[in-house]
């Protein structure tokens, strides 16, 4: 994300989302966890929500509802209502319209249905209307004459010619096509869109274009990708939203929104901290087995996937097998992972240096694996194993410092917090008798450059899968 999407970012005061494979999957009804956390954040820093959505107030499923945004921009922008249930703004479209609408449906042999303002209904029950509109809407009622009692703010067309579907002229005149599905359109008034729906909230809150941010991904949201001020595209949104966002973020499952809202500062993930409770948290067990020692590990593959990736392919491949520690400082560290056994050589499984991974829920703690380097982005085979028992600061000093409370609380115990965010951390001792190896190891003769008088050697490293 470049700085001039970053600097956007600071007029932000109201974000709007999309809901169909935006916030949720729409064919499966997955919504990651990360999206409650956002809207509880973006609430804390008082940021208005609001959804942007194709849908009706009555398809907008509960776990959107229960995210409690501020306003629903529904039906392509025809409806819109406040939290507290205020209209803000409805547009149906005229009764000749429609009953025009109607009967091209039947002269050209296709069949149609109705969003009303309450209520959504289809002309007929088909297997083709079925696939379209269930994972939206459930199975509707049958009531091809619904228009003749109920506004009608939205049309749905229900065929198999997909985008060669075009309205005559004496319709177009004053509707459009939206392709949603590959066996339906939305039919909305030419004029409305999500983008009116959202013009009509913004005049509520006195705000401006370029104080709102929309997430979306399909042809419903060009046009409010082309009024917003910021916008940014799913990862598996199509190509003419991608090319119209100042950010395209990764998809639904990957937790898309809640990383691009996080690289702008908008929310903050929730750190877990894995070191603070090895046995349990989630990781391959990796052994280091020496002559002088088991030291077993586990390792963080969600925090530092490249680096674990790295280290696993190695040890299974004998490349740590018969190789030293061949930097032992007490009160330190101890390192290994070369070869050569002099510091200076060693190859990562990518053929070259590869990029350090720093994460927010790792540190160089008392235990903790880490990459040496010979400087940013440097990573090749050597690692360490801290081992310094105390620490010349006390944790409200590394509090204020800008560490986490429990991590300044976990240093008391020992560790090298001036490494965090130079090495790459990666793994952590599972176990007091690793700590006891680790101490022992620690505690060798050593001579010139800090080399062990006597070898302490990797026998071999076993990974538990």
């Amino acid at each position: 994300m470049d700085l001039k999407t970053k600097y956007k970012a600071k007029k932000i005061k109201a974000i709007f989302f999309d809901i169909d494979d935006t916030l949720r999957v729409k064919d499966t009804g997955y919504m990651p966890e990360s999206i409650q956390t956002v809207f509880r954040s973006l609430k804390k820093k008082g940021v208005i929500t609001g959804i942007a959505s194709g849908r009706a107030l009555y398809g907008v499923v509960p776990e959107i509802q229960a995210l409690r945004p501020d306003y629903f921009i529904t039906i392509n922008g025809a409806y819109v209502e406040s939290a507290t249930g205020k209209e803000i703004f409805k547009k149906p479209i005229s009764k000749e319209l429609v009953e025009d609408f109607v009967k091209w449906c039947q002269v050209v042999g296709i069949d149609y249905g109705f969003v009303g303002s309450k209520k959504a209904v289809v002309s007929k029950k088909t297997n083709l209307i079925d696939n379209a509109m269930v994972p939206v809407y459930g199975e509707l009622d049958i009531d091809p004459d619904f228009y003749q009692t109920n506004d009608i703010f939205q049309m749905w067309t229900f065929e198999d010619v997909g985008d060669s579907l075009t309205l005559p002229d004496y319709l177009s005149d004053n509707l459009r096509l939206i392709r949603w599905h590959k066996n339906s359109s939305d039919v909305v008034i030419k004029e409305t869109s999500k983008a009116l729906g959202l013009a009509k909230v913004l005049e509520t809150l006195d705000l401006k274009p370029e104080n709102i941010l929309v997430f979306g991904d399909e042809k419903n949201d060009l046009e409010i990708f082309d009024y917003a001020g910021m916008t940014i595209a799913m990862g598996n949104a199509i190509e003419e939203i991608k090319e119209k966002a100042d950010y395209v973020t990764q998809t639904v499952e990957e937790d898309g929104i809640f990383n691009a809202l996080e690289e702008l500062g908008m929310v903050e993930k929730t750190l877990r901290f894995p070191q603070l409770d090895v046995k349990s948290s989630e990781g391959v067990v990796a052994v280091i087995k020496t002559n002088l020692g088991d030291l077993t590990l586990k390792l963080f593959s969600e925090q530092a996937p490249k680096t674990v990736a790295n280290f696993i392919s190695l040890s299974k491949d004998g490349y740590y097998d018969g190789v030293i520690f061949h930097r032992v400082i007490k009160d330190f560290m101890i390192q290994g992972g070369d070869p050569t056994g002099t510091g200076m050589g060693g190859e990562s499984i990518y053929g070259e240096r590869f990029e350090d991974e720093f994460s927010k829920e790792l540190y160089n703690l008392r235990g903790a694996l880490s990459m040496a380097n010979a400087g940013p982005n440097t990573n090749g085979s050597q690692f360490f194993i801290v081992q310094n028992k105390t620490l010349p600061y006390n944790s409200k000093e590394m509090i204020r410092g800008g560490w986490p409370e429990e991590i300044a609380k976990a240093y008391t115990k020992g560790g090298t917090p001036h490494l965090d965010n130079r090495h790459t951390v990666f793994g952590h001792l599972l176990d007091e008798k690793s700590f006891e190896v680790l101490d022992k190891i620690a505690s060798v003769e050593t001579g010139l450059a800090d080399k062990p008088t006597q070898d302490v050697t990797i026998l071999t490293i076993e990974v538990s899968d």
